[in-house]
């Protein structure tokens, strides 16, 4: 650690972030076809899976087959943002089908099937400890995350990846699922560094290895929790050095293109109204997805009275050189949509037995009529090369909700979904501000 700055801290703050499990989730559960030749040489699968090339090769290393005896067709079906259970589906129709071979086997999953047995995106805790100075800014940043792993895609790190598979071996609990390398984005640790300039950093990523329930890849992976946590903070820094929440990530922020996101979402999304109607609140959230893809920053108003209600959501959005607006917007669009979801629905719920949320009352997911107006502005950048749009919007999304809840209510749920019953237990934690429990 740097003496010299280190000696500069005036006060320390810290807190702790989480998010549950969450479920894929998809409106139509997940299906798969197979048949076996008449002699049980070689069978044909159909399946929606995201990856056939490692299905195939997974069902051919369960069953010791040689991989040219295992043909998988791609079939649009019910879609996902990462492995949910179209591959166990596909595997559970390849099974049946062996025991009558020549003849075609469908398996459709049940609604419960697909809520309590596809691979679930993992729990997540975030701690984070600041130094400041005098002023309030930052000058020592430590941040400890744990998770499970965020892929057992079949074939990756050597494991199945396949449902049945494990059923059937029976030598052991369900292998942990591996993380991500840092060169290819990362899991656990994505978007855990902050972007912000803090003259010392520390990260360090911890993997859960013994758990009860698989998780595996679920869009944008360990980034929406990282940018939740890091950015609710900095909300409850500012509010502790008596800063506006902009400002001071302003001062703090010298890439010129993160300022600008920053700087045009708090003048489009109305940040000069801020506390000028009651029980209404505004908060912002910002990040570059994988530190090197999007820039985008969220602008969240919500109205808090008997409930939570998300009214409107704008988002700023630097893409580099922007080769289709529609298909960028989309995809923006549709990243908060279903980030606000995850920031006031969706957990996962279990006992010691089972996941008991096997339904869409027991897992609820936002609704048509409480889908907020999501404004979506587009920086020109024509001389940058294109970067990626797909999930650039769900950490800063969540983030710009939590803080926007904190502003209209003046009480920090740090613990998602932000439901009445959290914001209500958050009450009893009310303390210092910046101050974790």
């Amino acid at each position: 650690m740097r003496a010299d700055v280190v000696g500069q801290v005036v006060r320390r703050l810290s807190a702790s972030y989480s998010r549950p499990f969450l479920a894929h989730a998809s409106m139509a559960p997940s299906c798969g076809a197979a048949r076996w030749a008449e002699d049980g040489s070689a069978v044909s699968v159909w399946s929606h899976s995201q990856g056939i090339h490692g299905l195939q090769r997974a069902i051919a290393t369960v069953l010791e087959l040689d991989a040219d005896r295992v043909g998988v067709r791609h079939v649009e079906s019910a879609g996902s943002y990462g492995h949910n259970g179209a591959d166990d589906a596909a595997f559970d129709a390849v099974l049946l089908a062996r025991a009558v071979p020549g003849r075609p086997v469908h398996v459709r999953w049940s609604r419960r099937d697909e809520l309590t047995w596809a691979p679930f995106g993992s729990a997540m805790v975030a701690e984070i400890e600041a130094g400041v100075d005098a002023t309030g800014a930052v000058l020592t940043w430590d941040y400890d995350v744990w998770s499970q792993g965020h892929t057992a895609r079949p074939g990756y790190a050597g494991s199945p990846g396949l449902l049945a598979a494990t059923h059937r071996d029976r030598s052991g609990p369900t292998p942990p699922a591996a993380d991500p390398p840092a060169w290819g984005g990362g899991g656990t640790t994505r978007n855990a560094w902050p972007i912000y300039t803090f003259p010392q950093r520390r990260i360090t990523g911890h993997r859960a290895l013994r758990t009860a329930l698989r998780s595996s890849s679920l869009r944008s992976l360990g980034a929406f929790t990282n940018v939740f946590a890091i950015e609710s903070f900095m909300d409850e820094l500012a509010l502790a050095a008596g800063a506006d929440p902009v400002a001071y990530r302003l001062a703090q922020l010298a890439d010129p293109r993160a300022r600008e996101v920053v700087g045009t979402a708090a003048e489009l999304g109305g940040w000069a109204r801020r506390g000028t109607e009651e029980n209404v609140g505004h908060g912002i959230g910002f990040a570059r997805y994988k530190d090197r893809g999007a820039y985008c920053a969220v602008l969240a108003e919500v109205e808090a009275v008997h409930e939570v209600r998300l009214r409107r959501l704008t988002l700023v959005v630097d893409v580099g050189r922007v080769v289709n607006p529609d298909g960028v917007r989309n995809q923006i669009e549709g990243g908060a949509v279903q980030a606000a979801s995850w920031t006031l629905k969706e957990r996962v719920r279990f006992d010691r037995w089972r996941v008991t949320s096997a339904d869409w009352e027991s897992y609820p997911i936002l609704r048509f009529s409480e889908v907020p107006q999501v404004d979506v502005h587009l920086v020109e950048r024509p001389a940058e090369p294109s970067v990626g749009a797909g999930e650039a919007a769900q950490g800063p999304t969540a983030a710009a909700i939590a803080n926007a809840v904190a502003d209209a209510l003046s009480v920090r749920v740090r613990d998602l979904p932000i439901t009445s019953e959290r914001i209500v237990a958050s009450l009893d934690q009310v303390g210092e501000p910046g101050v974790g429990r």
